[in-house]
């Protein structure tokens, strides 16, 4: 029963990853796109997650872990970056 609703919960978060990539592309504006990528990521954490549970692999854990970091970063780098128009003053 737990494997299948990891399986069902893999294709919605897989799903909003497609969604998320439509609008990082097709964004109207910057922080659109930079919003999009931000939660492009936090979906990728979530389908690692759900991969080491269905696994039952800690190595998912540690990717998920890596990738939350630098999601973290970039989205703050890029923020910069869009209100400054420079990231190191």
């Amino acid at each position: 029963m737990i494997q299948t609703c990891i399986d069902i919960a893999m294709g919605a978060f897989a799903l909003a990853m497609v969604l998320n990539m439509f609008r990082l592309l097709r964004g109207s504006g910057m922080p659109d796109r930079i919003l999009a990528l931000d939660t492009l990521s936090v979906n990728t954490i979530a389908l690692l997650v759900l991969a080491g549970l269905r696994e039952s692999s800690t190595i998912y854990f540690e990717a998920a872990v890596v990738i939350a970091m630098l999601g973290f970063v970039t989205t703050i780098v890029l923020s910069k970056y869009v209100i400054r128009g420079d990231i190191v003053e």
